[in-house]
């Protein structure tokens, strides 16, 4: 016991790496539910249990530190995009929408399967709540003021704007907490959040583009009749 704590404070990081390497690969394939601390610390090859807990005081702790690790690249690319002086305002929101879209999480979500279920996953809702206002204020709504200086956008309530347009995308159209049994169900929320965002004075659509079809891609897996290589679902 003595000599594994004396590993884990020399090399942290490296310890930090390897549960969550572990903790990945068994949330890949096994599932989230079905993926307990043990099976963890098993699969770590004489790391003690200690050891984990001493980094992470739980599996929901391990699961977001997982998320933020596979998301950092994606953080990154949305950086760039702030502060790219190219862009209007709008450009910066669209391309912050496929950046997101490209990134990992939906496709994670699909192979990890945690329990949707907002009561059962308290926790993970509340999580995602506190970023996605995060999230709002620190990409969203400057992206809208330097819109409203360019002229690209019309908005009278930026940060309030900026944390509804997140929370109605991701807490309410994409399948994440609030399931959908069909494309065309889907296709009706699509709908509704483009509305949503011209009524605030946000053209998140680009004509060019199809609509928010990067949305579309990354979301499909969740939708109940959906089936691969279906294609943009039509809005």
């Amino acid at each position: 016991m003595l000599e594994a704590a004396i590993v884990r404070n020399k090399y942290p990081e490296e310890t930090v790496r390897r549960i969550l390497d572990v903790a990945e690969e068994l949330f890949m394939t096994k599932g989230y539910e079905h993926t307990t601390m043990a099976d963890i610390v098993n699969g770590l090859g004489g790391l003690t249990k200690g050891a984990v807990y001493h980094h992470f005081k739980s599996k929901e702790d391990i699961y977001e530190a997982v998320f933020e690790r596979a998301n950092a690249p994606m953080v990154e690319a949305c950086d760039k995009i702030m502060r790219d002086r190219s862009l209007t305002g709008l450009q910066k929101i669209r391309a912050l929408e496929e950046a997101s879209a490209a990134g990992p999480s939906a496709e994670m979500w699909v192979a990890m399967k945690p329990d949707p279920d907002p009561i059962k996953n308290a926790r993970m809702l509340a999580r995602e709540y506190q970023d996605l206002l995060e999230t709002a204020h620190t990409y969203i709504e400057p992206a809208i003021r330097e819109g409203i200086e360019d002229g690209s956008i019309s908005c009278e309530l930026p940060r309030e704007t900026a944390e509804v347009l997140l929370l109605i995308a991701n807490l309410w159209m994409v399948p994440l907490y609030n399931p959908v049994s069909s494309p065309e169900e889907f296709a009706r929320r699509v709908r509704v959040f483009e509305s949503v965002s011209r009524a605030l004075g946000v053209e998140l659509t680009d004509a060019n583009a199809g609509g928010l079809a990067a949305i579309e891609d990354a979301w499909s897996p969740f939708v109940d009749g959906s089936e691969e290589g279906e294609g943009h679902i039509e809005t």
